[in-house]
């Protein structure tokens, strides 16, 4: 499962140094699948295959967001996820739209950062 930000997020950026896979993103910014990641190109449902270095649109306007698809939970760096531990507000939660095994955050992990 991955993790949202809330609109209860009061912008205060003590998540984004902490995402070990830098899925976490000031509101606003685009994002690139290549930040953070050993990845240099992505394919995405339907075959879509995108270079990782191409800017992507932001999830949110408004707060800081983060990227479903680099969301691993810290699976493999950390015991909890770190945005939600370092978050004053506690706006960092489960997205229940996106729910994921232990062993598919694992293997996410592993191929976010292949070399």
């Amino acid at each position: 499962m991955a993790i949202i930000i809330t609109d209860e997020c009061i912008n205060c950026g003590a998540c984004e140094p902490e995402c070990p896979n830098t899925a976490i993103y000031e509101g606003g910014a685009e994002w690139k699948w290549s930040d953070g990641t050993g990845l240099k190109q992505v394919e995405l449902e339907g075959g879509i295959v995108l270079e990782a270095s191409k800017n992507q649109e932001p999830v949110s306007e408004e707060f800081y967001y983060i990227v479903p698809g680099k969301c691993t939970e810290c699976t493999g760096f950390h015991e909890e996820p770190q945005c939600a531990a370092v978050c004053p507000v506690d706006c960092c939660v489960d997205d229940p739209d996106c729910v994921e095994t232990k062993e598919e955050l694992m293997a996410k992990k592993d191929w976010l950062h292949l070399a």
